[in-house]
């Protein structure tokens, strides 16, 4: 199913054509029907040949009302742009037109409407003249001109004709199954409850479906379906949709919010957006860094502060890079079209698309590497934008990589292809083939594997130099120092340790070419200590004493090693010491059934000091466990 919307001057007959082509008034409030004037979004819908139901999104000519109107023009596979004959081409007129070009609908019809009213018929073919050339080089360039009138009826079984036609030329809405509304009506009806309306993109939704609210992450499910009073099971994209919505009051949702699947959608309060600033009657100022503006994306409308990447102004006509910081959440993703107009005087500047929904940072002016970033992300081929999103996001699950590069499954799995053919891409865990677009394996970019593993190699080198007699750094203080989340960290060590990059010693980590050294000096003290050691290997020197004997980094440096084992804070055994008595602890147990601190005591001939230090490191390593004053195995 298709929807269009109108555009157009206020009153130049946009509703009146709705309604004659529909049979239905899409004026729905008191206020309008008095007036004779749209003021908020009008709905309908007609039968095209070929085609079946089409939906038609009626939107407010007056400038006063072109909130409004922005809010009804996303989603729409077209629009029927309608110009009155007897007055041609109008100021909205050209801001409309403006603003279809700017978010890129590129298949139209245009209603000369009100030909009744025209002084002849060269009247006519002049004023579809005007509108033929002032639609060249915008998204409507060559659309079909259609004389009508509503009053006589002349001219509406062609310009349905037409409408089809350009319809019949749009390809079938892609099904990304990722469904998302964007709500541009919200309403009560009575038994039912809360409803809300728009156009369905990106997936399917089907009755009993749990759907959440983006922004604000309200979760809900769906009670019911109904496009055009036709109630459905399921509705898939690009689809007029109405949702019934349990469990919701109509004060807990509002246009501008987005229905989507739970999960499958973030809100962000920043963006990076390609922009283009309108010039001529529409626009003589230039837009400036920090400027305050009004930002029209899907149904919402939100304050923005602009950020200006590429030039500190835009001139009238320019096209550059902008950074929005949002005043309030929107749900959008890349390649979404939105609309910029100034709130003071209220006028249409520009618009563009996104192209980065989640940036990591605020960029500076002029920044290059963000510039060919950004450039990257707008324009490359898949496997660049995909590559581009990994290098940003650093280390990450794929499908967070394929959701941030906005790509369809299609194009995803491709690009996965093409990157791993041409080893642009590191998988931290299973295997190639085995990857998906929908794989939570944690992947990264080879550059910045490249970067992170030079870094990290620096830092460990820099370690042993300034500690030669430790075999490793700490885990926690490399992680650290890497910034890096600890799913994403333990995965890069170990893949890392796998392919022989790292020694992976417990709890420190080293580089494999390092060794520990003792020079003959330090290697005389420690003789000394382990004959000591050796002397009596139930009764050991004390940590106090044996860091008096060799000082603290060639303790540590034995501690590191394995060579000594401290089972408490003072009590130290040679590791050999430590395996014999933990095994003798054992047949003692498996003998009698248990063991207390005294029979330890007895057994190794020692002291309750030692007897103790000995039982809590086995209860910590969960070999033991105490049982009152006895010790039992655990298994």
């Amino acid at each position: 199913m298709h929807v269009i919307c109108t555009a157009g001057h206020v009153d130049h007959g946009k509703s009146t054509l709705v309604q004659v082509l529909t049979g239905m008034n899409p004026d729905r409030l008191a206020e309008e029907l008095e007036r004779e004037m749209t003021i908020d979004l009008g709905f309908a819908w007609v039968a095209l040949p070929g085609l079946g139901e089409v939906g038609i999104v009626d939107v407010p000519g007056h400038r006063n009302f072109i909130g409004n109107m922005l809010a009804g023009v996303g989603g729409v596979a077209a629009a029927m742009l309608v110009v009155a004959a007897d007055e041609g081409i109008m100021p909205q007129t050209e801001e409309h037109i403006a603003i279809l070009d700017l978010l890129r609908i590129e298949k139209g019809v245009v209603a000369l409407s009100k030909t009744d009213l025209a002084e002849n018929r060269e009247w006519v073919q002049l004023v579809s003249g005007e509108i033929t050339h002032y639609l060249a080089g915008t998204s409507l360039e060559g659309s079909c001109v259609a004389p009508v009138s509503a009053y006589t009826g002349q001219g509406i079984p062609e310009l349905g004709q037409s409408l089809a036609e350009c319809l019949r030329e749009l390809p079938a809405r892609l099904d990304l199954s990722k469904p998302r509304l964007a709500v541009d009506r919200v309403f009560t009806i009575s038994g039912f409850g809360t409803v809300v309306t728009g156009t369905l993109l990106d997936g399917r939704l089907s009755v009993g479906d749990e759907v959440e609210i983006i922004p604000g992450r309200r979760r809900t499910r769906i009670r019911g379906l109904q496009t055009h009073r036709v109630v459905l099971e399921e509705a898939g994209p690009g689809n007029r949709v109405a949702i019934n919505l349990t469990g919701l009051a109509k004060h807990e949702i509002h246009r501008g919010a987005v229905i989507v699947r739970p999960g499958s959608l973030h809100s962000t309060h920043r963006v990076d957006v390609s922009f283009r600033l309108l010039s001529g009657e529409l626009n003589s100022l230039p837009l400036r860094h920090n400027e305050l503006v009004k930002m029209f994306v899907g149904s919402a409308e939100v304050m923005a502060r602009v950020r200006a990447l590429s030039a500190r102004k835009l001139l009238p006509g320019e096209t550059g890079w902008l950074q929005l910081e949002l005043s309030q959440p929107v749900a959008v993703v890349k390649g979404d079209r939105f609309i910029l107009r100034r709130p003071s005087p209220a006028a249409t500047i520009g618009g563009g698309a996104i192209v980065d929904v989640q940036p990591r940072r605020r960029y500076r002016l002029q920044d290059h590497a963000v510039l060919e970033r950004l450039q990257t992300l707008a324009r490359g081929r898949p496997d660049d934008i995909l590559l581009e999103a990994m290098d940003a996001g650093g280390v990450l699950a794929l499908r967070e990589v394929v959701a941030k590069a906005g790509l369809n499954e299609k194009q995803s799995t491709e690009a996965l292809t093409q990157l791993m053919d041409t080893g642009k891409m590191v998988v931290l865990g299973p295997a190639a083939s085995e990857l998906t677009p929908r794989s939570t394996a944690l992947v990264l970019s080879r550059g910045y594997w490249e970067r992170l593993s030079k870094e990290i190699h620096s830092f460990l080198a820099e370690y042993h130099n300034a500690y030669p007699l430790r075999v490793g750094m700490q885990r926690e203080e490399l992680k650290s120092r890497l910034g890096l989340p600890g799913r994403a960290f333990n995965a890069l060590i170990k893949h890392k340790t796998v392919i022989g990059e790292f020694v992976d010693h417990g709890v420190l980590l080293g580089l494999p070419a390092h060794r520990v050294s003792f020079n003959d000096h330090q290697q005389r003290r420690i003789n000394a200590l382990m004959a000591r050691f050796r002397e009596d290997v139930h009764n050991t020197p004390s940590r106090k004493e044996a860091f008096a004997a060799v000082g603290q980094e060639v303790l540590s440096a034995l501690l590191d090693r394995g060579t000594l084992l401290a089972v408490s804070a003072d009590v130290l055994f040679l590791d050999e010491t430590y395996a014999a008595m933990e095994v003798q602890v054992r047949e003692q147990i498996c003998a009698a059934g248990s063991v207390t601190v005294a029979g330890v005591r007895d057994l190794f001939g020692t002291s309750r000091k030692y007897a103790l230090a000995l039982l809590e490191h086995m209860d910590q390593k969960k070999i033991t466990v105490r049982k009152g004053n006895e010790r039992v195995l655990r298994y």
